[in-house]
């Protein structure tokens, strides 16, 4: 089931289950606009909803492409003017610790704070643990919004990356996970719902209008999570994916 890092949906209360909702090319449901998390920004260059990428470090580009691949336009976020006019964001793999850093320097820590509080947020490997409430050997506090407790690294080195095959919870639909230097889920609070598993252990999780994997789905060509992402989180209109 686990060979060398290759190439690489979630959901909860009335809405579809995350499995149903990447199952066989399912169409976005309709909806009159995204849900308001405070202020939902106006749409971009053609009408597209503006997805802003945290761009301090990490594998942004390809999550970059995935959004705009789905018929959003990627916004670059590297300074707290760029969080301005967001219909969602996405918190990407990297290494949690210079990120940490890299927000306190540039600026970014509190408006990214108050953003991650207002926004759909996706959070991605590294991501996962800055949104995460509590999370081991860090220089200073994560963001602190989603309930779980993340241990860093702890599927192994870089050395041990894997692909595996991953449940999406409750339907039982497999798609492939790219774990590098992962982080697992520890703890998960009881707001929060399991939408993914790897054997029977948690690798994705949704509380309202945040979700985090533990593993990189945009190094693969499978779209589905980043569709479920716009389509069921932040309530967006994604474009089919073929």
């Amino acid at each position: 089931m686990r060979n060398a890092a290759g190439d690489p949906g979630l959901k909860r209360g009335r809405k579809r289950s995350v499995g149903r909702a990447v199952a066989g090319g399912a169409r976005p449901r309709r909806r009159s606009a995204p849900p308001r998390a405070g202020a939902v920004g106006p749409a971009g260059a053609g009408g597209r909803p503006r997805v802003g990428v945290l761009s301090l470090q990490g594998d942004f580009a390809r999550h970059a492409a995935a959004v705009r691949e789905l018929g959003a336009e990627p916004v670059r976020v590297s300074l707290p003017g760029d969080l301005s006019s967001l219909s969602a964001l996405i918190l990407p793999g990297g290494e949690s610790t210079t990120m940490l850093r890299l927000l306190e320097a540039t600026g970014l820590r509190a408006p990214l704070e108050r953003a991650v509080r207002e926004l759909p947020v996706l959070g991605t490997c590294a991501g996962l643990i800055l949104l995460a409430r509590e999370a081991d050997r860090l220089p200073c506090p994560t963001l602190g919004v989603l309930d779980v407790t993340a241990e860093r690294n702890a599927w192994g080195r870089q050395v041990h990356s894997f692909s595996g095959r991953v449940r999406l919870e409750p339907g039982g639909d497999l798609v492939e996970g790219v774990f590098i230097r992962a982080p697992r889920i520890r703890r998960v609070g009881p707001g929060v719902e399991v939408v993914a598993r790897l054997d029977d252990e948690p690798v994705g999780v949704r509380q309202g209008r945040l979700a985090a994997l533990a593993f990189h789905p945009e190094l693969t060509p499978d779209r589905r999570l980043h569709a479920w992402f716009l389509r069921d989180v932040a309530g967006l209109r994604p474009a089919e994916h073929r």
